[in-house]
């Protein structure tokens, strides 16, 4: 049975050993970890999770371990984006068959489709695996944009049953809202640390979020009291990790979040090319964050 998605989900880092091969036991520990903390879900394999640098071996493999270790107590989104639709279409239907609960498949990225090949591609996932689709628009990335009109149509397709929206602006929020509106079971999640407060206070369903890799408890507690009508609570709490969303983003992710991670005892030190270790003029102020968080 479909877990249902809400709240916080962790777009969760791959541990890797110092030779680049996947650590699984650090995987498992973590997977533990946020089911302990709270959070209502992990992306496996997302943008954080090096998908771009992990071959489709590695790729598929982590989303299995993933969804076994977990074994049910968490609902597991595979990330199955790819910029070829041939390739997206395999990711996706192998990991359906992993046992995967949901697919988030970001926008393909460089080749830059216009939006009619961008609601082609999407239509041809949905029609070609059966399992519930979350968009995933992050134009800084991928150098195109999903726009809303778009969305709505692929919204009418039985399993697309979200987006993951990076693009923070009040129109972007408010146009999408209203498609959820029009069809009440199409989710919001945000994509974009600093700003998923507003958007859940307007409506959204929730967050997929880098900065849950590290403050996992934060992030729970700020969605749950979104939820339950806590806004000022909320408020507060989001108030002291503005400068942690700040310095996560100080380098392309995931390094710096890996390098937390890593002096947090949770991972090796290993991340793989072309990313490279946190430069060392930014590691003092993320390690005073880190104290200053209780991270240490």
């Amino acid at each position: 049975m479909m877990q249902a998605l809400k709240g916080s989900l962790v777009a969760l880092v791959t541990p890797m050993m110092e030779n680049d091969d996947i650590d699984y036991k650090s995987l498992e520990s973590l997977i533990d970890w946020h089911i302990e903390q709270g959070t209502n879900g992990i992306v496996s394999v997302g943008t954080t999770g090096e998908s771009a640098t992990l071959d489709v071996k590695d790729h598929l493999d982590v989303i299995k371990h993933t969804v076994d270790y977990a074994n049910s107590r968490i609902p597991i989104i595979a990330g199955t984006g790819a910029n070829s639709t041939t390739e997206a279409i395999e990711l996706t239907e192998e990991s359906k068959k992993h046992g995967a609960d949901y697919a988030l498949i970001v926008t393909p990225y460089y080749n830059k489709p216009n939006q009619n090949g961008l609601i082609k591609h999407y239509l041809k996932l949905a029609d070609s695996v059966d399992i519930p689709q979350i968009l995933y628009n992050v134009p800084s990335r991928t150098a195109c944009d999903l726009l809303p009109s778009s969305v709505k149509v692929l919204s009418e397709h039985k399993n697309i049953i979200g987006i993951k929206e990076a693009v923070n602006t009040d129109k972007r929020v408010n146009d999408l809202l209203d498609i959820s509106k029009d069809n009440y079971d199409f989710m919001l999640f945000s994509g974009d640390d600093p700003t998923f407060l507003s958007m859940m206070q307007k409506g959204g369903n929730g967050v997929i979020s880098v900065a849950a890799n590290v403050v996992p408890n934060f992030i729970s507690n700020i969605c749950s009291l979104i939820n339950n009508g806590k806004n000022e609570e909320a408020i507060n709490i989001n108030k002291k990790l503005c400068n942690l969303y700040d310095l996560l983003f100080i380098e392309s992710n995931p390094i710096p979040v890996k390098w937390m991670l890593y002096k947090m005892n949770f991972i090796q030190n290993s991340i793989r090319l072309p990313l490279v270790e946190l430069n060392k003029k930014y590691q003092e102020n993320v390690l005073n964050e880190m104290l200053k968080l209780e991270l240490l």
